[in-house]
């Protein structure tokens, strides 16, 4: 059984998969061909393999045309990510399937019937509850798999996938953390309880713009908390150096800020933090694998109370002006006994199940669904000549 994992997108997704594909090649019946888009994928892919104890493996880069080397190159055009995907359908197509951390991969193949093409699977990242515009074209994969059963019910009462043709085997990534953050080093050279500032760069929602300034202020001012900011890394993926480096460098004794690094996509952050304040990203659940205290910024006055996009909103208090930051900060420890119990069912319902082995049983899932031949679509994917 010949699979490629495809990483098509940014580095971060390589700790939401990467550890299923080494439990892959755990498997004697399994071998694998890591393939890679983004130059700095690697480097992620290395960090975890030393920390499952895997043998080195070969990573392969992604064919790229001249015209998509050119696009790459201008950081603030993104990595081309169907242009790269057309370049290698047929190198691609010599695997029994094909494993994706992104959407984008619905595109391989077209509509050639399954038995006449590798199977498109899905390893969904995140366990968020916002729409994402994408989320139909998931409908196109063979096999998807979700953390936890809210999504995997979502997904069927969608119509995005059928019952025998999604699995929630839990979170790989708590896999992935759990190990490299065993060994991380203190944040701060105090005591202090952290806050985590986690926000997302979607338009219309984002609460940077409005936050960002005040609470620097705010913090800075007063001695009971250190800060952590730590931004999802797509916000700082298209700016230049010189940006990054400028917010960076307004970090201090206790405001650490970290718009792009290891700690920032390895649960470094959603592990250490007291207290998490953020607006619609789904790391919001990673912290909440250990429930804490939330609270949520709503700068654009979003009517969310009965909206399904927004559960997670539910988890604490949400507020709208910077001013009222600090206050909602000093009380979310207080308050947070009110919001228990509901974290715990939303995030078991998000993550699924916890425990250790999310991605040997997501691999397991895998190989069943293959040996399966899809079910009832009678059809086999492990006739390839490769």
């Amino acid at each position: 059984m010949n699979i490629a994992f495809l990483f098509i997108a940014e580095a971060y997704q390589a700790y939401h998969g990467a550890a299923v594909a080494f439990e892959l090649l755990q498997r004697p019946e399994v071998s694998v061909t890591f393939y890679y888009n983004d130059p700095e994928v690697p480097h992620h892919l290395e960090r975890i393999r030393r920390a499952y104890g895997v043998p080195p493996v070969a990573y392969v880069r992604l064919a790229r045309s001249i015209k998509t080397k050119a696009v790459q190159a201008m950081r603030v055009f993104g990595l081309d990510k169907e242009a790269v995907l057309r370049s290698n359908e047929a190198q691609l197509a010599l695997h029994d399937a094909v494993v994706s951390l992104e959407d984008t991969a619905e595109i391989l193949f077209g509509d050639k019937p399954a038995p006449e093409r590798p199977a498109r699977i899905l390893i969904v990242h995140g366990a968020g509850d916002r729409y994402v515009p994408s989320m139909p074209r998931r409908a196109r994969f063979d096999f998807i798999i979700v953390q936890g059963e809210k999504m995997k019910q979502r997904f069927l009462d969608m119509g995005i996938a059928r019952v025998g043709r999604i699995t929630a085997p839990g979170y790989p990534k708590l896999d992935t953390s759990r190990r490299l953050v065993a060994a991380a080093r203190p944040l701060f050279a105090n005591d202090r309880p952290i806050v985590l500032y986690n926000p997302h760069k979607v338009r219309g929602l984002q609460s940077w713009s409005s936050f960002i300034k005040p609470m620097l202020r705010d913090f800075a001012a007063q001695q009971d908390y250190n800060l952590i900011v730590a931004p999802h890394v797509k916000m700082f993926r298209r700016r230049s150096k010189y940006a990054r480096n400028r917010w960076r460098s307004r970090s201090t004794a206790t405001i650490l800020i970290d718009p792009e690094s290891d700690r920032s996509v390895d649960n470094s952050y959603t592990t250490a933090a007291d207290i998490y304040v953020g607006d619609v990203s789904s790391q919001v659940y990673e912290f909440l694998a250990q429930p804490r205290p939330c609270v949520f910024l709503n700068p654009h006055k979003v009517d969310w109370g009965n909206d399904p996009h927004f559960k997670f909103w539910h988890l604490g208090e949400v507020i709208e002006r910077p001013d009222d930051l600090m206050a909602a900060i000093n009380r979310a420890t207080e308050r947070h006994p009110a919001y228990l119990q509901k974290q715990r069912e939303l995030t078991r319902s998000s993550l699924g199940d916890t425990s250790a082995g999310a991605a040997s049983r997501a691999a397991s899932d895998i190989i069943a669904f293959l040996d399966k031949g899809a079910g009832a679509a009678g059809c086999s994917w492990s006739a390839s000549p490769y």
